[in-house]
């Protein structure tokens, strides 16, 4: 977990607070970053400010701007927008309880870990927790982060809470724009009934550690071999999915479903470990 948390306020649930912080639930530290060199020398590029008309810029005379119309700006200083404070710039305050399946998968966005701002506020939090643990529910409250109100959802999970960060109604697009365009089908029942003993062979727990990025792991691989001094020859193109005759596609896929076509091309030791160990049923989100 980050040392330093992304938001610190407080939790509110009516007449009840007590201070939180909000870390960041992902990380993008393993990610492969590429940064931009000169060709010949291989100096790292430096990105100056430039005026069109005037040409390099101090940082000390950037200005923030709002373009209302082509080319005219309204200029906003930081100062200002400090200023533009809601309640929720330092208050988590839960309005709703809504049942989970409720909220579209559209909504969902990025993850944060909720928990308790110093001792004083465990109990407080605690109580707070468990009462969401009773419900049954998620919990929706707003709150001011990156210069946005947002809509959060809030789940409990182990000592703390699972906060989800919401898109707002204004961000999501109607799937029915495209899926309406869809030519309305009845596919034949006997291929319906072989996808779906296909996707009964492919069934298996959620095991996170068999998705691994493995673009990432070849871009890695590129970098080391370079590192050395070899000479990386291009591979050989990916075959593009053609299907020509769909039921014998299907009655084929089905004869390799669960077997070669399964396996990962790499797994870590404790993967392994995991499989051959007695499977436990899923453990249930909330009590």
């Amino acid at each position: 977990m980050a040392t330093r948390p992304t938001w610190q306020g407080y939790l509110r649930l009516s007449l009840v607070s007590c201070p939180v912080a909000l870390y960041t639930g992902t990380s993008r530290t393993s990610e492969v970053h590429f940064n931009m060199l000169h060709k010949t020398t291989h100096n790292r590029i430096r990105m100056i400010p430039t005026d069109p008309e005037t040409g390099p810029v101090d940082r000390s005379d950037i200005v923030k701007g709002y373009e209302v119309d082509k080319g005219h700006y309204v200029v906003i200083t930081d100062a200002e927008i400090a200023n533009v404070r809601l309640e929720t710039t330092r208050t988590l305050d839960i309005e709703r309880f809504v049942a989970e399946d409720e909220i579209d998968r559209l909504y969902w966005n990025d993850p944060y870990f909720l928990a308790p701002d110093g001792d004083m506020a465990v109990e407080a939090f605690t109580v707070i927790r468990e009462a969401m643990v009773k419900s049954g529910k998620v919990a929706l409250g707003r709150l001011v982060m990156h210069q946005r109100e947002r809509l959060m959802a809030l789940e409990p999970r182990g000592k703390g809470v699972l906060a989800y960060t919401l898109r707002s109604n204004r961000e999501v697009k109607a799937p029915d724009e495209l899926f309406d365009r869809v030519p309305d089908v009845k596919p034949n029942p006997q291929m319906v009934e072989i996808a779906a003993k296909i996707i009964d062979q492919l069934e298996g727990p959620f095991d996170t550690t068999l998705f691994t990025d493995r673009y990432e792991d070849a871009l890695r691989d590129l970098v080391r071999e370079k590192e050395k001094g070899h000479k990386v020859t291009a591979v050989a193109e990916p075959k593009e999915a053609e299907v020509i005759d769909l039921m014998d596609a299907l009655k084929r896929s089905l004869g390799q479903a669960g077997g070669e076509r399964r396996k990962p091309a790499a797994r870590s030791k404790a993967s392994a470990a995991n499989k051959s160990a007695p499977r436990k049923a899923p453990a249930k989100k909330r009590a």
